[in-house]
């Protein structure tokens, strides 16, 4: 199973895109409304990365617990875009700025969805990987042959979704 190449890309579209949305409604461009604080403050609730407190990355524990924490927020960013009544579009190698509106809900969750999508193709390749792998060969092994970047790309994953400063903040970024 090939690995997605444009991580670097998916990472840059969500941190633009956030960047957007924090900063639309910090200069009241977008002001939410009830029903936009509540499906935040649920994204936040449901995506609740229980990791003790622990900075990441989080390599004391499995690839499975750091990839289905990544891979959790892309389906509850759709439920929440269900929810709400928003398109989820895709982002990544757009530019914010180019648009002709203020950002809002939509974009705020396309862009975070940009990353978390990569949580789920990510499991995909665990998955696999867990299926064939060898007996001479441990699964980080195998994974390492099939993806030699995943560690690096999921600390950074991690560092946006967890921690100071990230989308575990997500309310605060709203209040």
């Amino acid at each position: 199973m090939p690995h997605d190449t444009g991580f670097p890309a998916r990472l840059t579209a969500a941190e633009d895109w956030l960047d957007l949305a924090i900063g639309a409604q910090q200069e009241g461009d977008w002001i939410l409304d009830d029903t936009e604080r509540r499906i935040l403050a649920d994204l936040v609730a449901a995506t609740n990365p229980l990791h003790g407190g622990n900075l990441p990355p989080h390599t004391g524990e499995s690839l499975y617990v750091r990839i289905g924490r990544i891979a959790n927020w892309a389906g509850a960013l759709r439920l929440a875009a269900r929810a709400g009544g928003w398109e989820l579009s895709p982002v990544t190698g757009r530019d914010p700025s180019a648009l002709a509106r203020p950002a809002g809900m939509a974009d705020l969750l396309s862009g975070i969805y940009a990353l978390a999508e990569q949580g789920e193709q990510w499991q995909e390749l665990l998955l696999a990987a867990a299926r064939t792998v060898s007996r001479d060969r441990s699964l980080e092994q195998e994974i390492g042959a099939r993806h030699p970047r995943l560690e690096k790309e999921l600390a950074a994953a991690e560092a946006f979704f967890t921690g100071p400063g990230s989308l575990e903040d997500l309310a605060l970024y709203f209040s």
